[in-house]
């Protein structure tokens, strides 16, 4: 374990870079590290600057197909610029270097530092033995010691966070290797979580996102399996939230009281993410699941019950090892009935070191692929159809920045609806508003993959949120805030990546 005595110092001129893959818990795992060096006096690296960062962080993804391949290929990408530039490091964590700690600095000796998903926090450390020492430093720890939100976190943007309410992960799905990586549920005392959020409310936020590998099994540790839902109202209470999210949750712990919170606690958006990963109870159990087709199909009726205007999205994974042709029409029926509003879609790819992998049965891949189109089809023309259906409502969007990469060309401005929905809507009647702020609009088209609203903004509400922005706009960016102790300051998760979160 490194000795946290050992010195940090380094030069204020040296910059670093922190490339992001998978979900939304290495999103976040970023933003800490990103704190840690800067913290250290790290600079965020600039591309107009230099043509590349003096230290550049992979955080991995064990996840993914060919996430190996694709990091082994970055690496070698990097290895001609390091050997130009000296003093150049490159660091490789995540859950890639936890399964892979003994080839990473084999196949790539001219990485500098190797971690672990327990251990972000000894980055800083560890890059600064590797450069006094002139050789790799590999620290890779069994089990967390110090949750990761005691960390320093430099938050991207203002007005929205994510917040973790836990982190690793107590199931067994035969197809994920996540928990073997991130080990056994941990869960933060509720005073800690909201904690964090008074502090981020108090700097401006107005969204943040409850975040955990498990996210309503929040509260196993402690014994309290309604810990999730009180803790929804708790929140629900913090003057000056506006919004609260939560992804991502399992099916077989989805209970009522959950169901009441979101529906009688207005900050609580009508938005849920539900993985089904598939229709079939058959292959539901080879993938140990622990929940089956209809207890999930009466998880979406009584959401929708109590929730009329909610949008759920979900996970979906074709091919599973033994998936039969009738299994498959099973998940095209769940489907139907539940009329996602969208959906990851993922072709099964085996992935070494899970039960799955050496399982009889393995689906050809002609036919994984047939069936995939087959499913992306009916998904697209649900998802395009629910969207069309919200054509002549009025919603309050919050401005975004980065989610309209036409926004420019098209002469809009985006957001996101209360329901997660993304929105891109004229700038007419919205002079002055900035990301954080909300514009009220009239949805004209629901195309399949977002709404927009051509008509004039109907209203505009300047935040607390769009003041922050402001304010971040004019700060340096090395004075930009960077604040420990699970207190961080200010925040947005980048948009979702298109993995979702193991569930």
């Amino acid at each position: 374990m490194v000795d946290e005595s050992e010195s940090r110092a380094v030069s204020s001129a040296r910059t670093y870079e922190v490339r992001t893959y998978g979900c939304q818990m290495n999103v976040h795992d970023s933003e800490r590290l990103s704190g840690l060096l800067e913290g250290a006096g790290y600079l965020r690296w600039d591309p107009e600057q230099a043509d590349s960062a003096d230290v550049v962080v992979f955080n991995t993804c064990a996840v993914r197909e060919n996430a190996d391949n694709k990091l082994y290929g970055n690496l070698g990408h990097l290895a001609p610029i390091k050997a130009g530039r000296p003093g150049m490091q490159i660091a490789v964590g995540g859950c890639l270097a936890q399964k892979d700690r003994d080839t990473i600095t084999s196949k790539a000796p001219w990485v500098d530092v190797v971690f672990g998903t327990h251990n972000i926090g000894s980055l800083p450390v560890l890059l600064e033995r590797a450069r006094v020492a002139e050789e790799a430093q590999v620290e890779i720890l069994e089990s967390l010691e110090v949750f990761p939100s005691t960390l320093p976190t430099r938050r991207e943007s203002p007005y929205a966070a994510w917040v973790s309410v836990s982190v690793g992960c107590n199931n067994t799905c035969t197809f994920c290797i996540v928990p073997s990586l991130r080990g056994k549920e941990k869960d933060r005392r509720p005073g800690e979580i909201l904690a964090e959020i008074e502090a981020l409310v108090a700097e401006g936020v107005s969204e943040i996102t409850l975040l955990g590998q498990n996210v309503n099994a929040y509260g196993v540790e402690f014994g309290d399996r309604q810990a999730f839902s009180q803790l929804l109202r708790a929140c629900g209470a913090i003057e000056g939230l506006e919004r609260i999210r939560f992804t991502s949750p399992h099916p077989a712990e989805f209970t009522d009281d959950v169901i009441a919170a979101m529906a009688e606690t207005p900050t609580v958006m009508p938005s849920l993410h539900m993985p089904l990963q598939s229709g079939s109870s058959a292959v539901l159990k080879a993938m140990r699941r622990s929940y089956r087709k209809q207890r999930f199909l009466d998880i979406i009726q009584k959401v929708k019950a109590a929730i009329p205007d909610a949008a759920i999205t979900t996970d979906i994974i074709v091919g599973f090892p033994g998936e039969t042709d009738a299994d498959f029409e099973e998940t095209l029926d769940v489907v139907r009935r539940s009329r996602f509003s969208g959906a990851f879609t993922f072709q099964y790819s085996k992935r070494p070191g899970t039960p799955a992998a050496t399982m009889d049965d393995q689906v050809a891949p002609e036919v994984v692929a047939e069936r995939y189109q087959r499913l992306v089809k009916l998904q697209n023309q649900i998802s395009w159809e629910e969207n069309q259906a919200q054509e002549g409502r009025t919603l309050d969007v919050m401005v975004a920045e980065g989610e309209g990469r036409r926004d420019a060309s098209t002469g809009r401005l985006s957001g996101r609806a209360p329901d997660n929905r993304l929105v891109h809507f004229s700038v007419a009647g919205a002079e002055g508003i900035r990301p954080g702020d909300v514009a009220t609009v009239t949805i004209t088209r629901g195309a399949p993959h977002y709404l927009e609203a051509d008509g004039a903004v109907l209203a505009v509400r300047r935040t607390r949120a769009g003041d922050a922005w402001e304010r971040r706009q004019g700060a340096p960016q090395d004075a930009r805030p960077v604040v420990g102790l699970g207190l961080p300051t200010v925040g947005v998760p980048a948009p979702l990546p298109a993995a979702p979160a193991c569930g």
